[in-house]
């Protein structure tokens, strides 16, 4: 299990931030673009394939039983999400401009994260198969339900139109993750015994998407339209668009009176956006000059959600070690 330190400064995201850097100083421009553009369009592709070929399907029949848990991470991905997004939209047009409030909108309309919201609740003693399974189910349903949320929210403030929308996302997506499920019988033991390469294939494709999408960003402006505090305001956003989540997602599975094992399952899984399925469909949704900054507010968030998360599962891992020396002391006696 990853430490601390690891969680909250891995690999991904030193290369994240280098790919930014990279792009800010060095961005592809014209032929090279285009060139840029059709081998990102391919790594979409490749990324959910590979999405779809990982995803066990006896994981999430297994957990569809949990139906409450997962009717509750569902409101809160795609219900309260966005509601909280509107509701912050006012103060973020003011504190930070149009273009990266339009980003932050767009994050509360994404899918809950897969792999670190598994994480983070197997290292909080959380329920994992139902973690699985919600996580799974989020990102699949994102996939469709995305779109739409896009094209209520955003498409009088420039956002793509949801009958395009769709369409371009189930073709650049949905049928590569389609394709993914049906040859995961013949690859998908091979894709288990390659992990660490399978997993240098999806950062990858992610790390192109960013570097493409913010090429194209700064060719058209991009740090010229953001300031050092508008950044530092975003964060701020960030930080509390996270906070209302974590605190909403605890009182609700507390008020409906779920065990502690999947109150830490609401909280981990319904409080998170996911990078790795955000950025390629910004990639689909919006114009290649909008995409770096739309994606901004979500690599941001990203961060800080693996930052806070890691230390609140730490801190339940303590105490249900606590309760369970308590058990144990009280049985003995």
């Amino acid at each position: 299990m990853k430490s601390n330190l690891a969680l909250l400064f891995d690999r991904f995201t030193i290369a994240l931030v280098a790919t930014v850097v990279i792009a800010s100083v060095l961005p592809c421009r014209g032929d090279a673009a285009a060139l840029f553009r059709l081998v990102t369009a391919g790594a979409i592709a490749l990324l959910f394939f590979l999405h779809g070929a990982r995803l066990s399907r006896e994981a999430v029949v297994a957990g569809i039983t949990h139906w409450r848990l997962h009717l509750v991470v569902f409101a809160c991905t795609f219900g309260l999400f966005p509601l909280l997004g509107v509701a912050l939209l006012p103060l973020a047009r003011a504190t930070v401009g149009d273009a990266l409030a339009l980003g932050l909108l767009f994050l509360c309309t994404l899918p809950s994260t897969v792999q670190s919201s598994i994480a983070f609740t197997s290292i909080a003693r959380g329920n994992v198969p139902a973690a699985v399974c919600s996580a799974s189910f989020s990102s699949l349903v994102g996939i469709v339900l995305t779109p739409l949320l896009v094209g209520a929210l955003l498409h009088a403030r420039g956002g793509a139109a949801p009958v395009t929308a769709i369409r371009d996302i189930t073709l650049q997506l949905f049928v590569p993750f389609v394709a993914g499920q049906v040859a995961r019988r013949w690859i998908g033991a091979a894709l288990a015994r390659h992990a660490t390469i399978v997993g240098l294939v999806d950062r990858g494709s992610i790390l192109l998407v960013v570097y493409t999408a913010f090429s194209a960003a700064v060719v058209a402006g991009l740090w010229r339209q953001v300031s050092a505090g508008a950044l530092a305001a975003l964060l701020l956003l960030c930080g509390l668009l996270l906070a209302i989540a974590l605190v909403a997602t605890a009182q609700i599975g507390r008020r409906l009176r779920f065990a502690r094992a999947d109150r830490i399952t609401i909280v981990f899984c319904g409080s998170k956006k996911s990078l790795a399925t955000g950025v390629p469909m910004a990639n689909v949704l919006f114009a290649s000059s909008a995409v770096g900054t739309i994606v901004l507010p979500l690599m941001l968030f990203h961060q800080v959600q693996l930052m806070v998360c890691a230390v609140l599962a730490q801190r339940w891992a303590r105490g249900a070690d606590a309760a369970a020396d308590t058990v144990t002391e009280a049985a003995a006696d």
